[in-house]
Formats: C-alpha cells, structure tokens, sequence
C-alpha cells in the first residue's frame, strides 16, 4: 500500500499545482507535496525495518492476459533510492523559489510529474511497468530544459531527447524478448525475467540492447556527448534533477536488470563495460579541470564520478556493489549541493565563468564553508559520505582487475585537483574590482544547503544504516550472478 501512495500522491500534487493560478500557493502546494511525499518514504523506511527487512509489495491486476500488472515492491536498494528521490525533491522546489520562473505551475507541476516517474523507475517489480515510468520521466525533463533552459536550448533538449530515447527502445526490445523467453504462463514480473530461459549468444544481445539504454542514460563514455550541454543548458532545478536523480536510474537498470539477468555474458563481455567505465573517469577527469563553466564542470566531474560508480557495478563483487549503491546516494547529495551553491554563486556575480570569479569567501564566508563541506564530500575525505563509497567501490574493483583499481584509483587524485582548483579559484583571493556588491548566503538559500550537509556528515560517521539496509538486496543479486 505505501508503495501506491508514493506514486499517487506526487500526481495528485502536481494536478492540482498545474490547476492554480496565484503564484504564492503554487509554490507552497509544490513544497507541501513533496515534503508529505519524503515523510510518506520515510514511514515506508520504518515499515521496512520493522518488518526485518521484508519487501513492500503491491499488486493490482492490469492486462491479465498478458499476466501485466501494477507491481510495486521495494527492497533495501531501492528504497534507498526513494529515499533519496524524496529527499532531493523539496530542497530542488525550495531552491528553486527564488527565481522568476515564467509559467510556474508548470514547472513546478512537471517537477513533481517527474518525482512520481523516479518513484515509479525505482519501485516497478515489473519490466514493462519500469519501462513505462522510465519514458514517463523524459517527458517532464524534455519540456523543464526546452521550455525554462538556455538559449540553445531546443537544439540541445532535442539532442538529448533523441539519445534517449533511442537507448529506450532498444531496452524495450529486449523486454519484449525476455517476456516471450519467461517459463508459462509468460510475464513482465521482475522474477520471470530473471527465469527466462537464455542460451549464451541470446544473453550477450540482451546484455548490449539494456547495456546501451542505461549507459545513455548514466552516461558512460562514449555515450556521454549529450550531458555537458544537456546540463548547461537546462534550468538550474532542472539540472539538479538530471544529475541528483535521473542518471541513477541508469544505474539502478544495470543493477536490477542487467546483472541478475545476463550473467554469463557479464562475465565474457562485462570487462567492456567495466573499461568504458574507467575510460570515462580519466576522460572527463582531464576534461573538467579545462573547464571555465561552472556547470559544464560539473558535468563533466559527474561523469568521472557515475564512471567509477559503474565500473564498481560490472566488477561483480559484493563489496564494489555496496560500494556503488552507497555511492549513489552520496553522488545525489553532493552533486545537488554544489549544483545549489552553483547558483547562488550566478545569482550574486552575475555569471558561470570562472575566471570571473574571484574572493567569493570575503564577503561570503557562510556560503564559502557550506560549499567546502559539499566539495570534501565530493572529493571523498574520510569521514564524508563520499570516502565510504569510493572506498568500497575501489577494493571491489581491486578483487576483479588490479590494473583496472589502479586506473579507476586515479579518481581520488585527479578529483581533489580539478575541485580545489576550482574552490581556490572562485572563493579564495581578492575580490575584483568590478565585481558586484556580494551578500552572504541568506537563511532561506541556506535551508535547502543545511540538510544536504548534515547528510555529507552523517553517511561519512554512520554509513552501516545504508550498508544494513541494502545487503540483503544485495546478497540476493550476487545469489543470482553466481547461482
């Protein structure tokens, strides 16, 4: 039942935040609705865990024919992943209050439009459900970057529309096969897919077909040329959906479809995967340190860090897929807090470009120790959220491939380079002359920043919460790579 409410209750938010007119409670119903949304996850958290661990089932029959149905069920991971939908949602809306959005209900609306479709994405307990909540959460980005983005906007939006949407297809493909391979009677339910009866070669085309889909959509190098612009272009609520949420749906696929599903051919072709994957860190590791666009380096610095996060999942060992899985959520957190401090930062200079920021932290000293603690967690100091996952993901990696751990490994260094380069750059030194008169963050840009920094903390001091919660989850995958 609680799985319903957390895909009902979002729409019927954005119904009614798409209804009204006045923009004052336009606002407060979207903050309203996705703050009820986060306490309605965190009661499915207490359930979860008074239940030892049980999965939060529910099954409405849809086409029985076919044996489709609407069947939700959440295990460790992906409640952690709701959690963290749930969680970024609100402080995205409350970050977002400030700026003059034209046709809020609309951008608002589509926010909560698209936290039902991450729901949808993480909870589906069948394929063709999660095929269907992962098309229905491109619709409300495609029109948050087309209609609120930059000036290229269209070009880019379109660019990235078609990129994934071509990956879709591919992956609808392969349901489509998979279900007609499931034992009698046939059925997209996530267990008879895992039951469906392939022979080598028939795994290794549908390992390529969900393969390209979710590495799209991740990106993993080569698939990655639509993210930088996709993220510069697009609003800057909207660009905190993208990374904070949307690319570990990507991951999210390769952990529930892929590995269970195609183990023999993971471990005759997974080393591909696994070298795109540390290809993509070195490259857009060099890449990001080039850049003078605050949120084209971010995007690049996302690519390096959901790079090292997919190679931890094609390494098939239990500690680099906790790894990838806490780092997922600490990925989220990070990237969303420096996304929010990004623009801060453009709305008091007036720009992105890096060398025209200069001694930020003189006239900001709050908003300059907020950003370091989300930079640190980034970087993966010891005793943020960021050092446990990479951590875990390099000793996984390490189990598989020494050469690969060492490559992969690089991250550490080359992260702490291009981050620090770029907070000495912006927040330390003298204020330029012509710079505009700065104020320091205020309570209401804080609140948002305050909760994404606590967590940094917390997941660095106590990361076993997340560790317990998804290891039986966990467990259960690695049963079915080996089994």
């Amino acid at each position: 039942m609680i799985t319903g409410i957390l895909i009902i209750l979002p729409l019927l938010f954005s119904l009614v935040v798409f209804s009204l007119k006045d923009e004052k409670w336009i606002r407060r119903m979207a903050v309203t609705g996705s703050v009820l949304e986060f306490l309605v996850s965190l009661y499915g958290l207490f359930l979860y865990s008074t239940q030892c661990h049980c999965q939060l089932l529910l099954n409405i029959g849809w086409i029985e024919s076919l044996h489709i149905s609407f069947r939700f069920g959440l295990d460790g991971i992906s409640l952690l992943l709701v959690l963290l939908t749930t969680f970024l949602t609100p402080l995205i809306i409350l970050s977002s209050l400030d700026h003059p959005y034209r046709k809020p209900s609309a951008f608002y609306g589509l926010i909560l439009l698209m936290e039902m479709a991450f729901i949808g994405v993480f909870s589906a307990s069948d394929g063709l459900l999660f095929y269907i909540f992962w098309e229905m959460a491109l619709i409300p980005a495609y029109f948050i970057c087309a209609v609120w983005g930059g000036n290229d906007r269209i070009r880019i939006t379109f660019k990235f529309f078609i990129y994934t949407f071509t990956g879709s297809l591919f992956m609808l493909v392969a349901l489509i096969y998979l279900y007609l391979h499931t034992p009698a009677p046939h059925s997209f339910e996530i267990t008879y897919l895992y039951a469906a009866h392939l022979t080598a070669p028939e795994q290794i085309w549908i390992f390529a077909a969900f393969f390209l889909a979710f590495a799209i959509k991740i990106p993993i190098f080569p698939f990655h040329s639509w993210q930088p612009d996709t993220y510069t272009e697009a609003p800057a609520g909207g660009t905190m959906l993208l990374a904070g949420i949307m690319l570990k749906m990507g991951t999210y696929g390769l952990i529930r479809f892929v590995l269970p599903i195609c183990p023999v051919a993971l471990k005759e072709w997974g080393w591909i995967a696994l070298t795109l994957s540390v290809i993509g860190i070195i490259y857009a590791s060099v890449i990001a340190i080039r850049q003078s666009d605050l949120k084209r380096f971010i995007a690049y610095v996302s690519i390096a860090h959901v790079g090292l996060i997919s190679a931890g999942i094609f390494a098939l060992t239990p500690k680099a897929l906790e790894g990838a899985v806490i780092q997922m959520v600490s990925h989220g957190i990070n990237i969303t807090g420096i996304l929010i401090i990004i623009s801060l930062i453009e709305k008091r200079m007036k720009t992105r470009e890096i060398p025209q920021i200069e001694g930020m932290a003189n006239r900001a000293p709050w908003l300059a120790a907020l950003f370091m603690i989300l930079l640190l967690g980034s970087i993966g100091l010891p005793l943020t959220n960021g050092f446990i996952g990479e951590f875990l993901l390099l000793l996984g990696i390490f189990e598989r491939n020494v050469w690969m751990a060492a490559i992969a490994g690089m991250t550490i260094i080359l992260s702490a380079v291009y981050m620090l380069r770029m907070y000495q750059r912006t927040m330390l030194g003298k204020l330029r002359e012509e710079s505009p008169e700065i104020s320091d963050i205020s309570l209401a840009e804080a609140v948002p920043l305050i909760p994404l920094v606590i967590m940094v903390i917390w997941i660095g001091i106590f990361p076993n919460f997340f560790l317990q919660l998804a290891e039986p989850a966990i467990r259960e995958i690695m049963n079915l790579i080996h089994g």
